[in-house]
């Protein structure tokens, strides 16, 4: 571990990279998509979702290796720049945009946005689209949002499906493209209840349920999964899964479902003081919290902080709460033998991908142990 971050230390300083920066392993992640590959069942494509890999190069890098076109959206500052970029872009919706929000991009009348299909997660919304599409004489793609056991929102049994097909012709300009079932949930069902094995099972079998209500035209996108379910999947009703953060692993995606995947993303910041930590109290409050292990004797201060991240390097590093948390200067805990000093670089695991990419402007790719490009990410808002 520690012979990694001594090459990713090397790779910043020969690069002249001395701030935070969002640091990407390109090896990594290129073996992480082998393990895509690799996995994902016969008949499955991927969709990639963008908030969560909010980045052109990345996206295309990743696109172009497993040959999707197809990519799950959730901001449309995001959509539209996604739209630019891949001229043969399929873009489903990933949760339900206030019409209003819609009607804004539709009105420009940019034909890219022909390309996207529109969530739908009742019938009032159904309505609100339907009369939008009229309004605007223009032809929508849209899915149902369907719930497997979530409980996020969405129609909630097959038979409410139904009905919202029945009222579909209705709506002149409007096509149903399929559904879009989402399963986070069935990874973190404890043994008590089943376990994740049968969670996933129960959501496939009522994703199809709801999918032997829609005609034979109407199942162009039969959507599942997320990056921690997306390569348990194996038959059932779904013809892609979508992934995303899976590729680069944060933190909160160590999962049986990603056994092998390695974390291919990092924050990198260089660490500004090493001290001798005091609280601001008589020194021998510090003195005796210390000795009753609740205050590190030794310590440091990095570049900025804050950050949704858990310390991955130097070994031993910790955040400590009798200090608090700085996005200026970060105070965290070392063990008494590390030795590191001010000009190191200290590294942190983001525990998510999504808008953590997207804090520190071009990401630093590493390749070779060699820092070979800078990516830019994708807008905020």
């Amino acid at each position: 571990m520690s012979a990694y971050f001594a090459m990713l230390s090397d790779a910043l300083s020969q690069a002249g990279i001395f701030q935070p920066c969002l640091l990407l392993d390109r090896d990594r992640l290129d073996g992480n998509m082998a393990l895509v590959k690799q996995k994902l069942a016969l008949g499955l494509a991927v969709r990639l979702v963008d908030k969560s890999l909010p980045c052109v190069p990345l996206l295309s890098h990743i696109a172009g290796a497993l040959d999707t076109n197809r990519f799950m959206t959730f901001h449309p500052p995001i959509s539209e720049a996604v739209l630019k970029a891949f001229p043969d872009a399929d873009l489903l919706y990933g949760k339900p945009m206030p019409v209003s929000a819609a009607r804004a991009v539709l009105m420009k009348g940019e034909a890219h946005w022909s390309r996207v299909c529109w969530l739908i997660d009742s019938d009032e919304r159904l309505a609100e689209y339907g009369a939008l599409a009229a309004g605007l004489d223009i032809e929508l793609r849209i899915a149902f949002e369907i719930d497997v056991g979530l409980h996020r929102g969405g129609f909630a049994q097959p038979e409410d499906l139904s009905q919202a097909l029945k009222m579909l012709p209705a709506y002149k300009r409007l096509r149903c493209a399929g559904v879009m079932a989402y399963e986070a949930h069935a990874p973190h069902i404890p043994d008590l209840f089943g376990g994740p094995a049968k969670a996933l099972a129960q959501a496939s079998e009522r994703a199809a349920a709801f999918v032997a209500c829609l005609n034979a035209h109407q199942r162009g996108i039969l959507n599942i999964g997320g990056s921690k379910t997306a390569l348990l999947h194996h038959g059932g009703m779904a013809n892609e899964v979508s992934m995303g953060s899976a590729f680069v692993l944060p933190g909160d995606f160590d999962t049986a479902g990603l056994e092998g995947f390695q974390p291919a993303a990092f924050i990198a910041t260089p660490i500004l003081k090493v001290v001798e930590p005091m609280l601001p109290v008589p020194p021998a409050v510090t003195r005796m919290l210390q000795a009753l292990g609740r205050f590190p004797r030794k310590g440091c201060y990095l570049y900025g902080g804050k950050w949704m991240a858990d310390p991955a390097f130097p070994e031993g590093m910790r955040a400590n709460g009798l200090l608090g948390l700085s996005s200026n200067q970060q105070f965290m805990g070392l063990p008494a033998d590390c030795v590191a000093k001010p000009g190191d670089y200290a590294f942190l695991r983001p525990t998510q991908s999504e808008a953590m990419l997207q804090q520190f402007g071009p990401i630093a790719v590493l390749s070779g142990g060699k820092i070979v490009d800078r990516w830019p990410v994708l807008p905020m808002g």
